[in-house]
């Protein structure tokens, strides 16, 4: 989600608004801390939709009850919420990045870690996450069908365990930054025009920031040439190289030698400033609207959120002009029904309406929330973050708890959201072979694409909507 500005705002922090609204609810946060604090990080985990794929007693006998204990420690404190909350996200929609490993946690000299793993867009419905370990001497034992087992170089939870570790999310305030280009920082020309392109780059923490990476990797992976040198990656276009092997750090532009070289990588955490920190500074959103846990580092004293920053639910009656008149609709007996007609005539209309005549400007209304709610882009983004749970409450809300649902997009979003929870127990299960249907989100919405015949026609497949 890394975008630079335009004249009309920051689109890179509108954003990020829209995934503080979203992706995590309070409800989810106040679930999973319940169980943390009571010692059950397994039940905490399911409450945040963090699927376990540990085997200690396999990690164990492979490497020692002492690193299980390590593990079993760093279980007890993580916070599977606050790592929702500052997972790496894709623009446009601020959803999972999608075929991601990241390293939460090394082991030991052989290099052991805890990992955090997404699966790919085509399984990405329902925005799960789930924890590993991961061994470099045997990298594909259990990841199944995941595209990229092996831990990314550029996310590293490791050197920031603040973004996950309850006991150290105090840290975030001293490792945000405030952006400012610091005076021990020497800066080329071409290092500042790009500079000049990228908002809200951590400057003043990139040279603590690469001492840690490069103190923790001693290098690893760097040839002799670029040694005390870390790539600075801003977005897929904009990239620098901080020098620390000098007298003073110098930041320079990354030349297409430097590109080419395997150089230690600064993590993305520590690249630009956290999004809370931003959207605070904007006036984007209230301390009431982060984590208890980022609220309490940057906001200190703040406690917990006072509501929840999801969508309410409509309730209670809403009014339509009907034949000169105001009338109402609202829920009855779990239903969403025309509160000022009486049954007889509804049943008449009703029939009217089968038979291809015009109906009743309530019954019309009550037709279009089945088929066009307003809230259909709550919905619609509730579900693409994987709240099912939410978007159920806002179509009750609409509908009533018993309503039947009609045909149109609202009943095509939420078919769809669940055949794409079907995608992902496929591919969690490692059945997504060829023949199958798959489900991808796509701007529009979601779409399948059917491998089988496709495949024995030897072409390459195609998506399709979802008829």
């Amino acid at each position: 989600m890394h975008h630079t500005s335009t004249a009309n705002g920051n689109p890179r922090l509108t954003a990020w608004s829209h995934v503080r609204s979203f992706a995590v609810p309070t409800s989810m946060i106040e679930s999973a801390t319940a169980r943390r604090v009571t010692g059950d990080w397994a039940g905490a985990c399911a409450a945040a939709r963090v699927d376990v794929d540990l085997d200690l007693r396999a990690a164990g006998r492979a490497h020692g009850e002492h690193l299980v204990a390590r593990v079993r420690d760093d279980l007890r404190h993580l916070a599977p919420d606050l790592l929702r909350w500052h997972f790496p996200r894709i623009a446009p929609e601020g959803l999972l990045r999608p075929g991601l490993t990241a390293t939460l946690a090394r082991y030991g000299p052989g290099g052991v870690r805890l990992v955090a793993r997404t699966p790919p867009s085509r399984a990405g419905a329902g925005q799960r996450i789930s924890l590993a370990l991961w061994d470099p001497e045997h990298p594909r034992d259990g990841v199944g069908q995941h595209p990229h087992p092996r831990p990314d170089r550029r996310f590293r939870f490791d050197l920031h365990r603040h973004l996950w570790d309850v006991r150290r999310s105090g840290e975030l305030r001293e490792r945000a930054g405030d952006g400012l280009v610091p005076d021990a920082l020497a800066v080329d020309p071409d290092a500042a025009e790009v500079l000049a392109l990228v908002d809200g780059a951590a400057v003043d923490r990139w040279a603590d920031e690469a001492a840690l990476a490069l103190r923790a990797d001693g290098a690893d992976g760097a040839d002799r040439a670029g040694a005390g040198r870390v790539l600075v990656r801003l977005t897929a276009r904009h990239r620098l190289v901080l020098r620390v092997d000098g007298p003073e750090p110098r930041l320079t532009g990354a030349s297409r030698r430097d590109r080419g070289r395997r150089l230690p990588v600064l993590p993305d955490a520590a690249t630009l400033l956290p999004p809370d920190v931003e959207l605070l500074r904007a006036g984007l959103i209230e301390p009431d609207r982060l984590h208890p846990l980022v609220a309490a580092a940057l906001r200190p004293g703040h406690g917990l959120p006072a509501a929840s920053p999801g969508p309410d639910a409509p309730r209670g009656s809403r009014t339509v002009r009907c034949r000169g008149a105001t009338h109402r609709i609202g829920v009855v007996d779990g239903v969403l029904v025309a509160l000022d007609h009486d049954p007889v005539e509804l049943r008449r209309e009703e029939l009217l309406v089968a038979l291809g005549g015009p109906g009743l400007p309530c019954l019309r209304a009550i037709d279009d929330v089945h088929r066009h709610p307003e809230s259909l882009v709550d919905v619609r983004a509730l579900l693409g973050h994987g709240d099912a749970a939410g978007a159920l409450d806002v179509v009750e809300g609409l509908l009533g708890p018993e309503a039947v649902l009609r045909g149109g997009i609202l009943r095509d979003e939420l078919e769809a959201a669940a055949l794409g929870r079907i995608a992902h127990g496929v591919f969690r299960a490692g059945l997504a072979e060829p023949g199958t249907r798959r489900a991808y989100r796509r701007p529009h919405g979601w779409v399948t694409r059917d491998w089988s015949w496709d495949i024995r026609r030897g072409v390459e497949p195609r998506s399709r909507r979802r008829s």
